[in-house]
């Protein structure tokens, strides 16, 4: 359906992006209106910010060749997105998209067309004879409709929110039964396999951080939340100029104060607004920040679950180490006392006249007795020794 619309639509390359398409390179962009309409466009970054009003540095967050942390920023008239794989400049008017083509793009390009046009769109048709109460009317359910930017923003939100909860349960998924695995059999394998995982979650809880860090940050500054509302900036300065009569003079004095004093009025009540009404943009970012934190708490116990494993697999390790020097240390003893063996049997070979080697009927038997009662002494206190020190289980 997108893929039709847009060959439909034809890409519309500007004059001035075509005089500069040696000298800069052009990138694909979607541009979603309020009807949802989409229209493929092929422009550089210079006509991008000639277009929208942006300076290069905020369009430089969406470069994808720059590595950038997670962004919401809040301009005069634009707000600049920069959410994993979503790259975006929302207007009161239209949402840029950039690299509509891909394949992460293409559902969100979906969900703008389905969502961005407004559930009240036909609010105008009934009632044409109360003129009056039809105007309040309208008023009203102007007022109370959700903001064309924050529908868009709502979109990419679920959308960066629902992406990562997706690979923290396929992440989920794979790592669980991993360690369970390791645990029951510690292998090259597993300790392999455990390892990439641990590392793919590492960078999912950085990127799901990143995200979470830009919200708090949202919600913890009412100003930076109050630079969002792009429709209710256009609806504070575009009665300026319908407010008051073309033949403004400096030269009436009547006109110029009612002019100051409405003037005053307006921009107090404005300022009024901007700096406390920010309930229904910060319901909308909580609802999304307690998800984002949902999935950094899954991420947390996930984390948890390979330390404890890390742990279990430790003291196995310190067990089986420890068996070893058990083993080593009997070993040791045991060599000590066939060395004493040795030894006597040396002291016995040597050629040289004893007096006690013309009579030594019984001298053997008490040699080996004694030889025997020495080395199991000494295997004792060696492994007495070994238990007092804790170097083996007792």
């Amino acid at each position: 359906m997108i893929a039709l619309e847009m060959a439909q639509n034809g890409s519309l390359v500007s004059s001035e992006t075509q005089v500069n398409k040696k000298t800069a390179a052009l990138r694909s962009w979607i541009s979603l209106n309020h009807d949802g309409q989409g229209t493929v466009l092929d422009l550089d970054k210079y006509a991008i910010m000639r277009r929208v009003n942006i300076h290069a540095r905020d369009l430089r967050l969406l470069d994808p060749l720059l590595s950038y942390p997670s962004t919401i920023l809040g301009r005069e008239k634009v707000i600049v997105l920069n959410l994993e794989h979503i790259k975006a400049i929302i207007t009161a008017e239209e949402v840029l998209l950039r690299d509509p083509f891909d394949d992460n793009v293409l559902p969100i390009v979906e969900e703008l067309q389905r969502r961005l046009p407004p559930a009240s769109g036909n609010i105008n048709g009934p009632g044409e004879e109360e003129d009056s109460g039809l105007q309040k009317d309208v008023e009203t359910s102007e007022d109370d409709d959700f903001p064309f930017e924050f529908r868009a923003l709502e979109v990419a939100l679920e959308a960066i929110c629902t992406s990562l909860d997706t690979c923290t349960g396929e992440l989920e998924s794979d790592a669980y039964p991993a360690l369970d695995e390791l645990t029951s059999k510690i292998s090259s394998r597993n300790l392999d396999r455990v390892r990439k995982l641990k590392s793919a979650m590492t960078r999912l809880t950085n990127r799901v951080q990143k995200v979470r860090d830009e919200l708090e940050q949202l919600l913890d500054d009412d100003d930076d939340m109050a630079d969002l509302y792009l429709s209710r900036k256009l609806v504070g300065t575009s009665p300026m100029s319908g407010f008051g009569a073309p033949n403004w003079s400096f030269a009436s004095p009547s006109i110029t104060v009612g002019s100051k004093v409405s003037r005053t009025s307006r921009a107090s009540v404005t300022t009024v607004q901007e700096e406390n009404d920010v309930e229904e943009l910060e319901m909308l970012l909580e609802a999304y920040f307690m998800q984002i934190e949902g999935t950094l708490n899954k991420l947390t116990t996930l984390r948890e679950y390979i330390d404890d494993t890390e742990d279990y697999i430790n003291i196995q390790l310190d067990n089986h180490r420890n068996q070893l020097i058990q083993l080593e240390l009997f070993l040791s003893s045991g060599t000590v006392c066939v060395s004493i063996y040795s030894l006597v049997a040396a002291i016995f070979g040597m050629n040289i006249p004893y007096t006690w080697n013309e009579n030594h009927k019984h001298m053997f038997k008490w040699v080996v007795i004694m030889t025997g009662i020495a080395s199991a002494a000494i295997f004792v206190c060696i492994v007495s020794y070994a238990r007092h020190k804790g170097l083996v289980g007792s």
